[in-house]
């Protein structure tokens, strides 16, 4: 069954969407991310480590990636942990 977060569809079942840790490019912190600034991570932890505030790198959980109407890859920021 999909489960809706911020008007984005996310079907656990299938696991095309899905919540992921990543390290986040981001000089203005925004809620829709474009796939070249998300750096997908296995945990938690490593996130943590990967991030560098001070560089703009900051440590996240998304969701994605989803493809636009514009036929962009996107994520979307579902929570900062730093």
């Amino acid at each position: 069954m999909g489960v809706s977060i911020r008007g984005l569809m996310m079907d656990r079942a299938s696991g095309v969407v899905k919540e992921r840790f990543a390290v986040v490019y981001a000089p203005k912190k925004k809620k829709r991310l474009s796939a070249n600034c998300v750096e997908v991570m296995e945990s938690e932890q490593a996130v943590l480590e990967a991030s560098s505030p001070q560089r703009h790198r900051h440590a996240a959980v998304v969701a994605g990636p989803s493809t636009s109407s514009e036929s962009q890859q996107l994520y979307y920021l579902l929570r900062w942990l730093n």
